[in-house]
């Protein structure tokens, strides 16, 4: 199965940026799509953005619109996440996610049980 390990979180400032990456190892056959999500203490689990691995087609909730953006490097089977504009809301464990069954094809990928396999998580604190 697939291993997922985040990195690149931490502590950063209101209206600043930090970069998310996601690499996968392990045995696997295909990608079909990556996501990104969210957590924060007593909260659910939210969506944040997601992109197709063959069409580069992308995905993101509303309230990271303009500020956030996916991307993926498929040679190195690494997703990133480009957090501009921070926000304290913005505050929560990020996760990153991979479809490796084909769940997310022919809809839109936002649904945590069409995403197989997680990784650990990356913290990211925003601040006022």
């Amino acid at each position: 199965q697939v291993q997922l390990v985040e990195s690149g979180g931490g502590s950063v400032q209101a209206g600043g940026s930090l970069r998310l990456s996601c690499t996968a190892s392990g045995y696997f056959y295909n990608v079909y799509c990556r996501g990104w999500f969210r957590q924060s203490p007593g909260k659910e689990r939210e969506w944040v953005a997601s992109i197709y691995t063959g069409s580069d087609s992308t995905y993101y909730a509303d309230s990271v619109k303009g500020r956030f953006t996916i991307s993926q490097d498929n040679a190195k089977n690494t997703l990133y996440l480009q957090m501009n504009n921070l926000k304290p809301d913005d505050t929560a464990m990020y996760y990153c996610a991979a479809d490796t069954g084909a769940a997310t094809m022919g809809k839109n990928p936002s649904e945590t049980a069409d995403f197989e396999s997680w990784g650990q998580g990356t913290q990211v604190t925003v601040s006022s």
